[in-house]
């Protein structure tokens, strides 16, 4: 494969050559990473054109972006909803369930009084497992809705991908403050 021959148009899971759909190898998915990375490294190209050269920047710069997007169940989510031309427009929609906004706020405040806990590093590890426990019941859900590919089931999907969202920064909170509390 030289670089010439490599498709910067190609959707992400045709990069590298997987179906479209979620639920993904992970494992599979790093080693068709590493095997693109071999091929198209701009340090393989240090002798080659200048055109050759700026090609492999640009495919590794893409690779890379298909990769990170891939290996993140909601930016995968999210990247899933783009290929049926659904645009997340999280800034001016943020309507949702009253149910989930009730269980952030429990969990905003469960996060602010892991600090004053009896046991700190209990409260954020029981935080953390209901969280996550959410994260993956979203996975889930998106699954179902995104196989019945009806306009419905899509529009349910998008909501699904905002909640993942807002589990999503939750999580890096929690995460943050863990360290702070290992440190």
């Amino acid at each position: 494969m030289t670089i010439n021959a490599l498709d910067l148009t190609a959707s992400f899971f045709e990069l590298f050559d997987l179906p479209v759909q979620f639920d993904l190898d992970l494992a599979d998915l790093a080693s068709r990473y590493r095997q693109l990375q071999k091929v198209t490294h701009p340090d393989r190209f240090v002798g080659a054109s200048d055109r050759e050269q700026r090609l492999a920047v640009q495919y590794t710069a893409h690779v890379n972006e298909a990769y990170n997007t891939l290996k993140s169940a909601t930016q995968r989510a999210i990247y899933l909803l783009s290929l049926k031309g659904i645009e997340l427009n999280i800034e001016n929609n943020t309507v949702m369930d009253p149910g989930f906004l009730m269980e952030q706020m429990e969990w905003r405040e469960q996060l602010e009084e892991v600090k004053g806990a009896s046991n700190p590093d209990e409260a954020i590890a029981d935080l953390m497992a209901a969280v996550e426990a959410k994260s993956t019941q979203l996975q889930q859900r998106f699954v179902k809705t995104w196989q019945e590919q009806s306009p419905q089931s899509l529009k349910q999907a998008e909501t699904i991908v905002k909640q993942m969202l807002f589990i999503d920064k939750l999580l890096v909170e929690a995460e943050l403050l863990e360290a702070e509390l290992d440190s």
